[in-house]
C-alpha cells in the first residue's frame, strides 16, 4: 500500500471532520511525551510563519527528536485554509521500554501536532494535538486575544471542556513544551481521560469473548426469552414457544445477566417479576394507555435486571435506581456531524423518562469506561412514536416508548484503542452500525442546510462487571 496516498487521505478525512479509526499503539503517560518544542522553534519560519505558497510546496521532511523517536513535518491544503502536520511515528508495541516503530506517521499518533493556517494570509486559526493515539480524542487551541488564547478538550465529538482561556497567545502556545502547556490548564484539563489502563479492562475482555463464544448457539424469535426453568417462552404470555426457540432484545439482555448471575445464585430470573414498574416514570397522560401500549417496557425491564445484578453481585442497596441509573453530565455540547454539514449543538444531558439523545452516547461510554472500569450497561431505546397530524388525534396519541434494549460493554483493548461491543437480539453489531441506524437530520432552513438531532434517546443503566458466566 502506498502510504502517502493513506497519510493524505487521513489528512483530508481531518480537514473533512470525520471520525476515523485508530491503528493499535501502545501509548505511554502525557508526562513521558517526548518533548518535540525544540524542534518546532526550529522549523517555525519554514513551516508557520512563512507565506502559504511556499510552505505547500515544500516537501515532506523527516526529523529526529532528541529524545527517541521521529516526527515527519508535512503540510496538506483544503478550500480555505491548509494544515501543517508535526506527526509523530506511530508505535505498535514495545520490548520492554523499547518501543517498536511502525513506519507510520498518521497525524493522531500520541504526541502529534496539526497548525490550521488560512491560505490567504498564512495566519494560524486552530492547534489540535493529540494526547492518545485516538484520531477521536484531542485538545485543541483557538485565538482569544493578542496575548490569550481558548482551549478545548473535544473526545468523540463531544466537548470536556470548551473555550476556557489560557494567558499564552496562540503563536507562543506552537512553540512551547506540552507539559509546560498542560500545567498551565492545570486541573481544569481532565488528564484521567488520556490515560486509560487497559489493563483494567481486562474482565470486559474476558467476558465479551465468552458471550461472544455462546451466540452460535441463539437465534432470534420475536417476544422471545428463556424462564427461570429454562425454558423458551414468549415474555408478554409465559406459554411455551412454538417452531423456531429463540430471544428478542428483551430476552436477550435477561439472557446475558442469567449467565452472570446464575454461577453466583444457581438460579435464572424469573420473568414476571421483571415486567413490574420500576422507580418514578410516567405522567397522568401515560398512565391510561400503560396496559394497551405498555410504553415503558424497555426502561422497566432493564431497571429491573440491573437491580438484580446490583443486589446479588454487590449488596441490596446497589439494586437502588440512584445507584443503577446513569445520571452524569459530563458534557453540554456536541458536534454534529452529517452527509453536508457540521455544526457545535447543545447537549441537554440526562432527561426525565427519556435518558440521552443518542448523538451523545459514544463520548459518555467514553468517560463511563474511564471513571466506571468496573461496569457495563443496559441501553433501553426510546422515540417518540404514534400518529402527530390533526387528522388522528382522535386516535392513539404520540408518546415516548421505549422499543429496543441493547447490552453496552465499553472498553479498552490491549493496546488502549477504545471500543464499545454491543450485543443486542442474540447477536454481536458494530458500535458504528448501532449508532448509523439514528443519524442526524439535515435539513434547508431559510435557504441554508442545517443539522439537528434525530430525537431518539436511550436511557442507560449500570451493571456490576462478572466475568464467570454461565447461561
Amino acid at each position: 500500500m502506498n502510504l502517502s496516498i493513506v497519510k493524505k487521505s487521513l489528512i483530508f478525512l481531518l480537514v473533512l471532520g470525520l471520525n476515523l479509526p485508530s491503528l493499535p499503539a501502545l501509548d505511554v503517560p502525557l508526562r513521558r511525551i517526548v518533548d518535540d518544542s525544540a524542534l518546532r522553534t526550529a522549523m517555525k519560519d519554514f513551516w508557520l510563519t512563512e507565506s502559504p505558497s511556499r510552505v505547500l510546496a515544500r516537501p515532506r521532511s523527516l526529523q529526529n527528536l532528541d529524545g527517541g523517536g521521529r516526527v515527519e513535518i508535512r503540510a496538506e491544503q483544503g478550500q480555505n485554509e491548509f494544515i501543517v502536520v508535526f506527526a509523530r511515528e506511530l508505535i505498535g508495541g514495545r520490548i520492554g521500554e523499547r518501543p517498536i516503530p511502525t513506519g507510520q506517521y498518521p497525524f493522531y499518533s500520541q504526541g502529534s501536532w496539526v497548525i490550521t493556517r488560512r491560505k490567504d494570509t498564512g495566519a494560524i486559526t486552530k492547534v489540535g494535538v493529540y494526547l492518545r493515539s485516538d484520531s477521536n480524542t484531542y485538545i485543541q487551541f483557538r485565538p482569544f486575544s493578542a496575548d490569550k488564547c481558548q482551549m478545548d478538550v473535544v473526545l468523540y465529538n463531544a466537548y470536556i471542556v470548551r473555550s476556557m482561556p489560557l494567558p499564552v497567545s496562540l503563536g507562543r502556545l506552537c512553540v512551547m513544551p506540552l507539559n509546560e502547556i498542560l500545567n498551565i490548564a492545570g486541573d481544569k484539563l481532565p488528564r484521567r481521560y488520556f490515560e486509560p489502563n487497559p489493563a483494567d479492562y481486562n474482565g470486559q475482555r474476558l467476558l465479551i469473548t465468552k458471550v461472544r463464544e455462546k451466540l452460535p448457539g441463539l437465534d432470534f424469535a420475536d417476544d422471545g426469552a428463556i424462564d427461570r426453568d429454562g425454558h423458551y417462552v414468549y415474555i408478554k404470555t409465559g406459554m411455551g414457544q412454538q417452531g423456531q426457540q429463540g430471544l428478542n432484545c428483551s430476552g436477550f439482555s435477561k439472557w446475558l445477566i442469567d449467565g452472570i448471575l446464575r454461577p453466583i445464585t444457581g438460579e435464572r430470573l424469573a420473568i414476571p417479576p421483571l415486567k413490574a414498574p420500576f422507580g418514578e416514570r410516567g405522567s397522568s397522560f401515560t398512565n391510561p394507555w400503560e396496559e394497551q401500549r405498555d410504553p415503558f417496557f424497555g426502561l422497566d425491564w432493564v431497571r429491573n435486571l440491573a437491580s438484580q445484578a446490583g443486589s446479588t453481585l454487590r449488596s441490596p442497596a446497589f439494586g437502588s435506581l440512584n445507584e443503577i441509573e446513569v445520571r452524569r453530565e459530563p458534557f453540554s455540547q456536541i458536534i454534529l456531524r452529517g452527509r453536508n454539514t457540521t455544526a457545535v449543538s447543545i447537549y441537554p444531558g440526562f432527561l426525565e423518562n427519556a435518558g440521552y439523545g443518542v448523538e451523545g452516547i459514544q463520548p459518555l461510554l467514553y468517560t463511563l469506561a474511564i471513571d466506571e472500569p468496573g461496569r457495563f450497561y443496559l441501553a433501553a431505546v426510546n422515540n417518540e412514536i404514534g400518529p402527530t397530524t390533526e387528522s388522528s388525534r382522535h386516535g392513539p396519541p404520540s408518546m415516548r416508548q421505549y422499543f429496543h434494549v441493547v447490552i453496552l460493554i465499553p472498553y479498552f483493548d490491549e493496546y488502549g484503542s477504545f471500543q464499545v461491543a454491543v450485543f443486542e437480539s442474540a447477536v454481536e453489531n458494530t458500535f458504528n452500525s448501532f449508532r448509523n441506524r439514528f443519524p442526524p437530520v439535515e435539513k434547508m432552513v431559510d435557504g441554508k442546510m442545517e443539522i439537528f438531532p434525530n430525537g431518539h434517546y436511550i436511557n442507560l443503566v449500570r451493571v456490576p462487571l462478572q466475568t464467570a458466566f454461565d447461561p
